[in-house]
C-alpha cells in the first residue's frame, strides 16, 4: 500500500503533525510484539497468517492489532471465522472502518475536508454556480469521446466485458473508445503520464473510470484522472456514487448499461450546454490524492490515532468476517 520508509523518517517527510512514531517491518526490533503499540496486519498476507507460526503469541492491553487493506473486499474474501474479535482497528477504503484509506480527499471552497464520507450534504445541481466563459472555451478543444487507461484486462468485476459491448454500441455512432495500456492498441508508460493526462484534459469528453472489483465504498484514485483534467468520469464499481461525486458530475455505466450508455455520453458530446453543466462542481468542490497535504494523509492519520488512542483498551470487532466480506464470498 505504501513504498516502504523505515523509521520514523515517513511521517517527518510527509510533514504530519505527529513524527513520534517508528514505522518497520522488522519484528525483532523489540524484545516481542507485545512492545509494539500498532500492529498492522495487510489483507493479501491473511490466507498465509491463518496457518503461521508467527502470529503474535500474546498481545498487551493496549496494544493496537489492526487490519489494512486498500484491496477490494469482493476480490480478497476472508473466510475463517479466527479473525473474529481479534482486530482493535480496521484501516480500510470502506467508509465505516475505525482509520479509513483514503483514494481521494474531497475539499470545499475553503479548503475544509467535507468527503467522501457515507451522508454526503451536497449542493444541488441547480443552485450550483455556472462554468465561466474561460472554461466553456476549453471544453471546445475536445475532439474525442472517451479514454481508458487499464493493464488489468481480466478483472473480478468483469469491466472488460462491459468495455467491449460498449465499443461496439460507440462504433454505430461512428466513435471509437481509446484504450491505453496493456489492454488497448496505444501505450502511455508511468513515465509520461503526465503528458497523456494533459491530452486527456485537452482531447477528451469521458474518462472511463471503471474498478477491478464491485464492493461499497471501493472507489479509487483513477477517478482523479477525470475529476483533476477536466474530464467526465465514467463510473463503474459497487459504491454509492453519491458519497463520492454529486449528481450531475459523472455517468454511472452500470445504471445505463453499455448500449444506454453510448447514446447519452453521444448526446453529450453533441450538446456543449449540456455537457458544460457536468462540470458546476469545480466552483464549490476540488479533488485530491490524500497524499496532497499532512491533514488528510493516511500515514500522518495513523499516526495521529496511534498518539490520540495510546492508552486506550479498545474494544475488538467481533464480527469481522461479516463486516468485511462481500455477500456470498464466504459459501
Amino acid at each position: 500500500m505504501v513504498e516502504y520508509v523505515e523509521g520514523s523518517r515517513l511521517f517527518v517527510m510527509k510533514s504530519c503533525h505527529w513524527t513520534n512514531c517508528y514505522f518497520t517491518d522488522n519484528s525483532n526490533i523489540l524484545n516481542s510484539f507485545s512492545g509494539f503499540s500498532v500492529v498492522l496486519f495487510d489483507g493479501p498476507d491473511m490466507k498465509y497468517f491463518e496457518t503461521s507460526k508467527h502470529l503474535p503469541k500474546a498481545r498487551s492491553q493496549h496494544q493496537k492489532f489492526v487490519f489494512v487493506s486498500g484491496d477490494a473486499a469482493a476480490s480478497l474474501p476472508i473466510c475463517s471465522d479466527m479473525w473474529n474479535d481479534y482486530f482493535n482497528w480496521t484501516w480500510t477504503y470502506k467508509l465505516d472502518s475505525d482509520m479509513v484509506w483514503k483514494y481521494i480527499v474531497i475539499r470545499d471552497v475553503h479548503g475544509k475536508i467535507v468527503g467522501p464520507k457515507k451522508d454526503m450534504n451536497w449542493i444541488k445541481p441547480e443552485n450550483m454556480l455556472p462554468v465561466d466563459s474561460a472554461f466553456i472555451m476549453k471544453l471546445r478543444s475536445k475532439t474525442k469521446i472517451a479514454a481508458w487507461f487499464a493493464s488489468n484486462c481480466k478483472t473480478d468485476s468483469q469491466r472488460e466485458n462491459f468495455v467491449k459491448e460498449l465499443e461496439v454500441y460507440l462504433s454505430e455512432y461512428n466513435l471509437e473508445l481509446d484504450i491505453y495500456g496493456g489492454c488497448g492498441k496505444l501505450n502511455c508508460p508511468r513515465i509520461i503520464m503526465g503528458r497523456c493526462l494533459e491530452m486527456l484534459e485537452k482531447d477528451y469528453f469521458f474518462y472511463l473510470a471503471f474498478e477491478n472489483a464491485l464492493s461499497e465504498d471501493y472507489v479509487t484514485d483513477i477517478l482523479l484522472h477525470a475529476l483533476k483534467h477536466d474530464t467526465v468520469p465514467v463510473v463503474f464499481g459497487g459504491a454509492n456514487y453519491t458519497r463520492f461525486l454529486p449528481d450531475n458530475a459523472y455517468l454511472n455505466a452500470l445504471e445505463y448499461g453499455p448500449e444506454g450508455l453510448a447514446r447519452r455520453m453521444y448526446e453529450l458530446m453533441q450538446s456543449p450546454s449540456k455537457y458544460q453543466k457536468f462540470f458546476r462542481w469545480r466552483n464549490h468542490y476540488s479533488y485530491h490524492a490524500h497524499d496532497e497535504a499532512p491533514d488528510s494523509d493516511n500515514f500522518c492519520n495513523l499516526c495521529a490515532a496511534a498518539n490520540k488512542y495510546r492508552f486506550d483498551n479498545d474494544m475488538r470487532k467481533t464480527n469481522f468476517k461479516s463486516w468485511w466480506n462481500t455477500k456470498d464470498k464466504c459459501k
